[in-house]
Parts: structure tokens; C-alpha cells; sequence
């Protein structure tokens, strides 16, 4: 699994923006997957995650109501909306595979495959 992360960028406190998380060469449907983000100086938190079957969806509460999650199994893709950003949402955001886990979902250790990360910065 080689998970590319894309869609960070610059934007007002108030804007939206989309993340991808894509794997060209195996099928994500079989993985639970995961977005955490890393902010200067802050360890690696849990933002969303949705389930290998798609049907649950875990947020941590200071995106809750702003950011969803969504995965499209026919373009092999997960997506993170986010909505409402606040400059506290300044990071690096990372998608993240785990293969069928039933770990808990906001720990890093419940996913093997780590995308390499884009940043999104939010200025007020």
C-alpha cells in the first residue's frame, strides 16, 4: 500500500477544503482508514476514520459537525471535507491503512500504511 495524501493548501479561517487519500497500485476497500494530523510542536493527533465496510464513521470532537469523512471504493479513494476551518487546524494531515483492524480507531498504532502528509494552513 503506498497512500498519497493531496488537497492542503492555503485558506482563510472560514473556508473549506477537500483532502484526498489515493493508493494507485491496491485496492483501499479492504482497509480501515484514518486521518491524523500533526501540528509544529504537537504530537500526531486522530482527526476522522471510516471503516473497511463504510459504514461507520469516528470523528474527534473538535471536528465534529465540520469535517466528514467518505470513501469511494470505485475510485479507490478516501476523502476528508472540512468545513468552517479554524487556524487551530493548522497541520499536516496524514491519511492512514489499516487492513480489516479492530483496533481503536483514533490510535496511530491500529494502522500500518502512512501517507506521506499535506499541509493545510489556516490564517485568520
Amino acid at each position: 500500500v503506498q497512500l498519497q495524501a493531496s488537497g492542503g493548501g492555503s485558506v482563510q479561517a472560514g473556508d473549506s477544503l477537500r483532502l484526498s487519500c489515493a493508493d494507485s497500485g491496491r485496492t483501499l476497500s479492504p482497509y480501515n482508514m484514518g486521518w491524523f494530523r500533526q501540528a509544529p510542536g504537537k504530537e500526531r493527533e486522530f482527526v476522522a476514520a471510516i471503516r473497511w465496510t463504510g459504514g461507520s464513521t469516528y470523528y474527534t470532537d473538535f471536528v465534529k459537525g465540520r469535517f466528514t469523512i467518505s470513501r469511494d471504493n470505485a475510485e479507490n479513494t478516501v476523502s476528508l471535507e472540512m468545513n468552517n476551518l479554524k487556524p487551530e487546524d493548522t497541520a499536516v494531515y496524514y491519511c492512514a491503512a489499516g487492513y480489516r483492524t479492530s483496533g481503536s480507531f483514533n490510535s496511530p498504532s491500529t494502522y500500518t500504511y502512512w501517507g506521506q502528509g499535506t499541509l493545510v494552513t489556516v490564517s485568520s
